[in-house]
């Protein structure tokens, strides 16, 4: 039963647009006779959109149905906004296009620049403290400065004199009372010709330019050493 009144349902469609062709053709060709003034421009745009404020009943639309010329200008506006939509829809694909190209750009550069970072070499630096004085919290003393970049770095130092080996905490802080903590990592000192060193990574990337300082904390000690830094 679908398929039969499928089937009908299309024959009356293929029907239906003869018809209006035929009627068309017949405008078009001067045979019929319309009744009345032809209306005005924006009555007959409104036909051209099918707007729906248009009601059935208002005798203009038999007179452009029936209108040589009301039939051309219908004609010609459905046309014109055939060709409007279609720029439209072409300008908007083509604005969502590049939206799309430029965002998978970005997210490539993003990419690529998140992985440019992550494996870049971190700079090696070191720090001589062998004959620097130093102080634990803040007792005052004569401190050497320390410079470092605000990147990732393998930084290696010597610590002072009479130092013990061991296991050591070394820091990056705001200030010598070990509050903000910017960079830590655990290392252990060798004893390399006399002088105890230690070789720790630490990321000063997230770290502003401006005064920190560094710290050494050996595992039986109570308080920290610290050494201003300065970060570039």
């Amino acid at each position: 039963m679908s398929l039969i009144g499928r089937g009908s349902s299309r024959a009356e469609d293929r029907f239906e647009a003869w018809l209006k062709r035929m009627h068309r053709e017949r405008v078009l060709s001067g045979e019929s006779e319309p009744v009345g003034a032809c209306p005005n421009e924006a009555f007959l745009r409104g036909l051209a959109r099918r707007s729906k404020s248009i009601s059935l009943n208002d005798p203009r639309i038999d007179h452009a149905a029936n209108c040589q010329n009301c039939m051309n200008r219908i004609l010609a506006m459905r046309q014109s906004v055939r060709s409007e939509r279609k720029r439209l829809a072409l300008g908007l694909s083509a604005a969502c296009l590049v939206a799309i190209i430029g965002a998978i750009a970005w997210l490539q550069y993003e990419n690529h620049h998140r992985q440019a970072v992550a494996t870049a070499a971190p700079i090696s630096k070191t720090v001589d403290l062998w004959n620097t004085g130093t102080y634990r919290g803040e007792r005052p003393g004569q401190l050497q400065s320390v410079v470092l970049p605000a990147a990732q770095v393998r930084l290696t130092i010597v610590l002072p004199q009479f130092s013990s080996p061991g296991q050591y905490l070394v820091a990056v802080t705001r200030d010598q009372s070990g509050n903000g903590v910017i960079a830590e990592g655990l290392t252990t000192a060798d004893d390399i010709k006399g002088q105890e060193k230690v070789s720790v990574a630490i990321d000063l990337r997230s770290a502003k330019a401006g005064a920190y300082f560094l710290s050494t904390t050996h595992e039986q000690d109570q308080a920290a050493y610290y050494y201003p830094l300065q970060i570039e």
